[in-house]
């Protein structure tokens, strides 16, 4: 999975905005203004930061041990970061789903209202 298919396999999740809050290359996407994933457009080889349940962080980084590592940049703990031309595609976007649905889990009542009227 390339950087332009997981944008796009991220922006059309329900109650997401992409952005570049910190830098002009690191491209940031948020549910309901919450940070879930984070792409760094020129980094080679292409990785992918994602919110991740602690536990399965760990089993993660073990069983794609060197191709998913402790977020790089961001608290090691409850993200990871996904080297993206070393994993299938589908575990890609497992990940995705998991740290968007970690996200909205922990959005205020008010948001997860407004998101579920999108």
């Amino acid at each position: 999975m390339n950087i332009e298919e997981l944008r796009d396999y991220c922006i059309q999740k329900k109650g997401v905005t992409e952005e570049f809050p910190f830098d002009e290359i690191t491209l940031v996407f948020k549910v309901m203004g919450k940070m879930f994933a984070l792409m760094a457009l020129e980094r080679m080889p292409p990785q992918c930061n994602l919110k991740c349940d602690p536990e399965k962080a760990i089993t993660l980084r073990e069983e794609y041990d060197g191709d998913i590592i402790p977020g790089y940049h961001m608290s090691k703990k409850h993200w990871n970061t996904l080297l993206l031309n070393n994993l299938p595609p589908n575990l890609i976007m497992e990940l995705v789903d998991h740290s968007y649905d970690l996200v909205v889990s922990k959005l205020t009542k008010n948001l997860k209202e407004q998101l579920a009227t999108l």
